[in-house]
């Protein structure tokens, strides 16, 4: 016995923790575990048109600005703080965060498994490979790899 299906499945899990502020712009896509998380006052603001592929997050306790167009391969992530490590008696959860906003300019291709740690700019139009850990700010049209 055959059995034939004419089905479309799609499932479509996010999650989104949001406190005082998040701006999603018109157009923009995510597919499965999208996760947006934003505590302690903290703002996002995603631009127009803007994709993230699967497993990618954006976790805020201050500012992260994303401009439109930008695409998100999966598993990357965005942050806008670190732990405090003074003291090494203390458990570093105790010890609280630091914060600086990180942007991402318009036009940029983050690649899979990135890292964007806090305070960064990447400028317009620019590539990230796959794998990295952007530290430092990134000019308009570069790539990094």
């Amino acid at each position: 016995m055959w059995c034939h299906f004419k089905a479309k499945i799609k499932k479509i899990t996010y999650k989104l923790i949001y406190g005082k502020k998040l701006k999603i712009g018109k157009g923009t896509t995510w597919r499965n575990e999208f996760h947006v998380a934003i505590e302690n006052g903290g703002t996002v603001e995603i631009g127009e048109n803007c994709f993230f592929n699967n497993g990618c997050s954006l976790n805020a306790l201050e500012f992260i600005k994303i401009g439109d167009g930008t695409i998100f391969g999966s598993n990357s992530h965005v942050y806008d703080h670190n732990h405090v490590v003074k003291d090494v008696g203390q458990s570093i959860k105790s010890q609280g965060y630091t914060c600086k906003e990180t942007v991402i300019g318009k036009h940029c291709w983050i690649g899979t498994n990135v890292v964007i740690t806090k305070g960064v700019h990447i400028g317009d139009n620019c590539t990230i490979g796959a794998g990295v850990v952007v530290r430092e700010d990134v000019e308009s049209g570069s790539v990094v790899k």
